[in-house]
């Protein structure tokens, strides 16, 4: 079977033209996969339609960001209000306070928020803050996790970087990232001993307390446990980077799921319900070191933009809502258990590994806990699948170490066909 993608061929011939790569975000060319991407035209529910008229089931869902689906009337309406009062001020709106308010609600260790515009902005403004608050130059991360593209943290990072063989990027200086300490993900004693050996230098211990840039990793029993004990024994800043997992695996994040508490937590996607938007919070005492009321600068022209915030207040209120989080769950569990049921009729060793609404399909046979055996699973087998699923009408993310994300609007209907589809494609990897 093979699709008509006529039109988005010629836009892409036509972008990279005058685009590098003729994408915004590198992992959107869909070279990893083997193939050229389709150009989307619009979105509804839980599918998307490109310019050729092909609709799909979407698993991108904007990278996790749309967890009410596409276009979701509530949000549309909240969105279309703010932007007939006007687009941006570059002054205090009262909708700032309701979305911080909201973020507070949901997460203890949020005391106090402070808005940006992409969860690489957040990263980088609370490593900024752990380390003005410590008086420290030192990081520690964790191999195969990705927390946006700021100097210091792209070293051995998940995700496109990983995708496009480019762990540590040109152009970053040596001297930038000699204060970042790597670990292994779900290794606590290579933390203990990376965390031990700096513990006079170390500002921060930065994590996404679910890994979903190397692909969906959990974190091992008493792994971020682990990592809280040890912040509190060294004096250094826990930070969770919840950008993916925030309000998504649970309206109060992973902290709320594995009942831990970090002192800094940075956020994005779901807050801003598809526009862009990102966030970091954490202790009152750290958050009072932020300009104007401490010396730590950060500032931003759309920062709090009333879009974003009103986008964001819809799709938090649509995410508590009665049945809401167990609506996202349960999706999520009907989704992974029909993909291990197809796979496994098909006689295809893959590994499907899920938190909440949010899961990974790994080309390989057994689990996934770190980025050395994440990156065993066979991404040649991935590619093909991947053109499989597109071309019976199922769009996922371009790359195997990429979370596939589910939304309120994907009913037992879609993942149905979703199943059904993987079957056909486990079984006839090439008829397409």
């Amino acid at each position: 079977m093979t699709l008509n993608t006529r039109r988005s061929d010629e836009a892409f011939r036509r972008a990279a033209d005058v685009m590098p790569g003729g994408v915004s975000s590198p992992v959107r060319a869909c070279s990893a996969v083997g193939a050229a991407p389709v150009f989307i035209a619009s979105g509804a529910g839980p599918r998307i339609r490109d310019l050729d008229g092909n609709t799909f089931i979407d698993y991108v869902m904007s990278w996790g960001a749309l967890a009410a689906g596409h276009a979701h009337p509530k949000v549309v309406e909240a969105v279309r209000k703010a932007l007939e009062a006007g687009s941006s001020f570059g002054a205090p709106t009262v909708r700032e306070t309701l979305l911080a308010e909201r973020i507070r609600e949901a997460m203890p260790a949020v005391q106090q928020v402070r808005f940006v515009t992409s969860g690489t902005e957040a990263v980088m403004s609370a490593v900024r803050l752990a380390r003005a608050a410590t008086g420290r130059p030192g990081i520690l991360k964790f191999e195969g996790c990705y927390h946006g593209h700021a100097d210091a943290l792209l070293v051995q990072a998940g995700s496109g970087a990983t995708t496009f063989g480019t762990p540590s990027s040109p152009g970053v200086p040596a001297e930038v990232t000699r204060h970042t300490l790597l670990a292994r993900y779900n290794d606590l004693e290579s933390a203990r001993r990376a965390a031990e050996a700096n513990r006079d230098a170390l500002a921060a211990i930065l994590v996404e307390p679910v890994a979903g840039n190397m692909g969906v990793v959990p974190p091992a029993p008493l792994f971020l446990e682990g990592l809280r004990d040890l912040a509190d024994r060294t004096g250094a800043i826990l930070v969770f980077d919840e950008v993916m997992t925030g309000f998504r695996i649970a309206r109060g994040g992973a902290q709320e799921r594995y009942g831990v508490r970090p002192d800094l937590v940075t956020l994005g996607k779901v807050i801003g319900g598809g526009l862009p938007v990102g966030a970091y919070g954490g202790r009152r005492d750290l958050m009072r070191l932020v300009s104007p009321v401490g010396p730590v600068y950060q500032a931003g022209t759309l920062a709090g933009n009333p879009l974003a915030m009103a986008a964001g207040i819809a799709t938090l209120d649509l995410l508590v809502e009665p049945g809401a989080q167990q609506a996202l769950e349960a999706a999520g569990h009907r989704l992974g258990i029909g993909l291990e049921r197809a796979a496994a009729s098909a006689k295809i060793p893959v590994q499907v590994q899920r938190v909440g609404s949010m899961l990974t399909v790994f080309f390989r046979a057994g689990p996934v806990r770190d980025w050395n055996e994440a990156r065993a699973s066979d991404t040649k087998a991935f590619g093909t699948f991947w053109r499989g699923m597109l071309a019976r009408g199922v769009y996922l993310p371009p790359s195997q170490f990429e979370a596939w994300f589910v939304s309120l609007s994907h009913g037992e209907g879609e993942i149905d066909r979703t199943v059904e589809s993987a079957a056909e494609a486990f079984r006839q990897p090439d008829a397409v």
